[in-house]
Order: structure tokens, then sequence, then C-alpha cells
């Protein structure tokens, strides 16, 4: 039955992959964190957890569209109203570590990214990194669209906070190794001492042939199909809602804001800005220089 479901979608997705094909996918984003992991040892309490979650909540769970046709595409997050919430300057931290506005166009392979880091506008022009993709057998149900599994190991970019992991693993009350160091308590400890960024994660997608555009949210695609859902490290995107060849479709155009940098010369600057902020940190200067010695 299922192999009879797969030859007709493939026959299905034949027909009409000539034709123009646009719409709009929304997606909700969740990013578990385990807060016991980054208690440096001490133990949290449930209602610390919660208050924690709470105010980490509009960074943790987001809505985005995807405007796609054919050969494009254009990612961004759905505006909504600041409740007020949180600390903000650590929203404005972990936002500069963010992805603006992505734009996509698989036919001639340009990745175009707008980015705010620490408060400075840059437009982030690349290649589609298309991945290794392994298709897989099994398939569900999303909504309305029958999907198909695929898998594939990611590089991760070093600078890319969102992947972040205690270092060394978590830890029990148990463990020898660093819980033998006995450190004075007026020792300023470096919080990204603490952390270490993997060097690769597992992707696993579901696509849908039904929809037959190699499309996907963020910087993913190259399915034979529009991307559903998505699972990576700790973050899930699912699509809520698909609008198919609207009336009035949006034009679909490459973000333009900010200094052009290519993909290494904006790590490059990151890299630099985080290790002059430990630098600060350990130094105990507090703010330090602003951004582009300004």
């Amino acid at each position: 039955m299922k192999l009879f479901t797969l030859l007709f979608l493939l026959l299905f997705t034949t027909l009409i992959y000539s034709q123009n094909i646009s719409g709009k996918a929304y997606y909700e984003s969740k990013t578990t964190v385990d807060l016991d992991a980054f208690g440096g040892g001490r133990e949290i309490t449930p209602e610390m957890k919660n208050m924690i979650a709470e105010r980490m909540k509009s960074m943790l769970e987001k809505t985005y569209i995807l405007t796609f046709s054919n050969k494009e595409s254009i990612y961004k997050e759905e505006e909504k109203l600041e409740t007020g919430q949180g600390n903000p300057g650590f929203k404005m931290m972990m936002g500069s570590f963010t992805p603006g506005p992505q734009y996509k166009n698989i036919e001639t392979n340009i990745l175009v990214e707008e980015n705010e880091f620490f408060g400075k506008q840059f437009l982030v022009k690349d290649t589609i990194q298309t991945l290794k993709w392994e298709l897989g057998k099994e398939s569900k149900t999303i909504g309305n669209y029958i999907v198909f599994k695929a898998t594939a190991i990611k590089m991760v970019n070093p600078n890319d906070f969102s992947m972040a992991r205690p270092r060394g693993g978590k830890r029990n009350a148990g463990d020898k190794g660093e819980s033998e160091v006995k450190k004075d308590s007026t020792d300023i400890v470096d919080p990204m001492d603490e952390i270490e960024i993997p060097k690769e994660v597992v992707v696993t997608a579901w696509y849908t042939p039904q929809i037959p555009v190699g499309q996907g949210p963020g910087e993913y695609s190259g399915l034979p199909g529009l991307i559903l859902e998505l699972n990576v490290y700790r973050t899930t995107l699912l699509c809520s809602k698909i609008v198919m060849n609207p009336k009035e479709s949006e034009k679909i155009e490459a973000p333009t804001k900010g200094k052009e940098v290519t993909r290494e010369e904006y790590t490059k600057i990151v890299k630099e800005k985080t290790e002059e902020m430990r630098e600060n940190f350990k130094g105990g200067r507090g703010g330090g220089r602003r951004f582009g010695g300004q």
C-alpha cells in the first residue's frame, strides 16, 4: 500500500511540476532547554524553572512564514507585539545570533540573509548548502498532506549558540572531575567556558511530494517536496497552515538592508566580537568598547 501511495505521489508530482506553484507555509517553532544542565551544579526548583521558561517563551516559541514558488522563497519571523517581559539585554544578545529574513533561489543556488548583529546590519550573501539527504520509507500525515522522512548530517557553525550545550555533557551530583576542583566563590567564571557547540547534528525532515517544490524553512531545501516538519537538535519546526496559489501572491524579493558580506566574512566578524566580549568579561571591564570601535 505504501509503495502504491509513493508511486501515485511521484506520478502526481510529475504531472504538475511544470505548473507555476506559489504559496505560504506557516511554521510553529519550539526549542527546548535543559535548565538542569545549565544549573552549574545548583539545584533549580520547579518554581524557578517555570519562571525562567515563561520569561524565555518569546525566544523559544516563534511563528515563521515561508513564502515560496517553484524557484524562490523568503522565510521570515511573523511580527508580533512585544509583551515587555524578559531581560532586554539578553533578548538583544540572543537576537544577534538569530538570522533575519532568508531568501533562497534554488535555480541560481543563491542565499541572501539579513542579519542584525549587536545593532549593526549585515547582508550575508552565500550559496545554498544543500545537505546530503537520505530518503527514508517512513511516512505519516501532517494536515491534509502525506509526508516522507529524510535525514542528513549537518556541520554546525561554531558561532551558532542556539546549538550550545553544557561542556562534557550533563553532570550528576556524584560525578568526579571538575567537582573535585575547589573554586573560590569570588572567582569570575566565564559562562562561555561552561558550554560547547557540537561539530555536527542530525537533521530530520518530513517533506510532501504533493507540493513539488524543493523549498523548506530557513536554509533547508533540496528535497522532492516542500518540507512540512523539521527537527534540528532541540528545535522543532512544524507547519500549521498552508495557503496554496493565493489570488494575490506576494512578490518574493531578496532583502537589501545592511553591509554586504560573504558568509566567511560574517562568521569572522561574529567570532571576533564574541572573543572581545569574553575578554571584557574576564577583565571585569563591563561593556568595553562599542561595536566597530565606535
